[in-house]
């Protein structure tokens, strides 16, 4: 990468930083504000932030960024509260997660019909997981109900992991059309190696390491200095070790997470605060070089159909299922649809959508910008109706 880019990077970066806290107040969130500028100053814009990363960086980062955002907001969620709440998250993993896939396939085969059946599966598969960073505003407002923000936190954490077989799977039934007779067993395979291997990585490393932090605070062997690196350092353990096992990295680092805030009370805050900024900072970066590299890349797809389909992603397939799944729930109309709208799609679908622009698959263009639309929309109806839908829900 150039000086240049690196210096629009990091000055950007700069900038947000030291008038953060009154950025955060506003409409525009930090997702949609780096966008605009990456598409402002990149490729398809000035020009002053020239970008020819390959995919596979670009992909390495977002994991990066996802990795330590997912294991920090673990740790620091109210485990009493999900605990007591556990049904709503396992509701929509469990039936809302396969649902909003069908009702994705179903909405692509009427408005996509140029793309096979399988490629419309793996689209819709590849925007079925919400984002946890992109949910940020949600999930860390005190004045949403914490049942709430732990169902949507819970949710976005595991989601992506869940997603990663299926669309493995696919990818593979659209390179081999004669595996789809073992769909079933090749789908339940990959599950239950990236959520097991996932989990069991998560657990086994967030103890191993809460062993070790506890003896370097009892013997002071850490300096203040260090502090900042520890969690980061671990949440990327977690995730890369998961991913080099066979299992999810992203599952692990939600996982170990949740496991490092139960074990790490006393010095959990100490260490999360600095580790959160750099997680939210490599975000960032991510949707500065999405901005830049990416939107300006696929818009020559684009079409109506495209942008209809990317509406409904965001709206009925997501909403839909989640209402039908909630029923019952002691939940109000207003917080079930509440629920319904915060399903960003983010940094887990660039991934996605990486991974499927690398296959080569006949119609990875349109899935592309299929992707790229949803998420470009869904980086600025949810950030621009973040705060606003929190005032309407604390209302009577």
């Amino acid at each position: 990468m150039s000086y240049q880019n690196l210096t629009v990077i990091f000055a950007v970066v700069f900038l947000y930083s030291v008038m953060s806290r009154r950025l955060e107040q506003k409409p525009i969130n930090g997702a949609l504000l780096f966008c605009i500028i990456g598409f402002l100053l990149g490729n398809d814009g000035l020009g002053w932030f020239q970008v020819k990363l390959t995919n596979e960086s670009i992909k390495t980062l977002a994991e990066l960024a996802l990795a330590i955002v997912l294991f920090t907001d673990a740790a620091k969620a109210n485990l009493k509260v999900l605990a007591t709440n556990i049904d709503l998250p396992r509701r929509l993993l469990l039936v809302g997660l396969p649902l909003t896939i069908i009702f994705g396939i179903g909405a692509g085969m009427a408005l996509l019909p140029q793309l096979p059946v399988i490629e419309i599966a793996i689209l819709a598969a590849l925007l079925a997981p919400t984002d946890a960073a992109l949910g940020k505003a949600v999930v860390t407002d005190p004045s949403v109900p914490a049942k709430i923000r732990g169902t949507l936190n819970a949710e976005s954490g595991l989601n992506d992991g869940i997603c990663v077989p299926i669309v493995f799977s696919l990818l593979s039934i659209a390179a081999d059309p004669s595996l789809i007779s073992h769909l079933n067993k090749m789908a339940a395979q990959l599950l239950a190696e990236q959520i097991g291997l996932g989990v069991l990585v998560g657990i086994g490393i967030a103890i191993l390491a809460g062993q070790i932090i506890d003896y370097s605070f009892q013997t002071k062997e850490q300096s203040k200095t260090w502090e900042q690196v520890t969690v980061v350092a671990l949440a990327i353990c977690c995730f890369s070790v998961a991913q080099l096992a066979g299992g999810s990295g992203f599952i692990a680092a939600f996982v170990g997470g949740i496991v490092f805030g139960w074990l790490e009370k006393p010095y959990k805050e100490q260490l999360l605060d600095s580790a959160e900024g750099i997680g939210d900072s490599l975000s960032l970066m991510t949707w500065l070089i999405f901005g830049a590299a990416i939107i300006g890349s696929v818009l020559h797809e684009f079409t109506w159909e495209i942008l209809a389909y990317s509406i409904l992603s965001l709206t009925v397939v997501r909403i839909l299922p989640v209402l039908f799944v909630l029923r019952g729930e002691p939940l109000s109309t207003k917080e079930k649809l509440f629920i319904g709208w915060f399903g960003p799609r983010g940094l887990a679908s660039i991934v996605f959508a990486i991974i499927v622009l690398d296959a080569n698959l006949p119609g990875s263009s349109v899935i592309a910008s299929t992707a790229v639309t949803t998420i470009g929309l869904s980086v600025i109806l949810h950030g621009l109706t973040a705060h606003s839908f929190i005032k309407a829900l604390k209302k009577k």
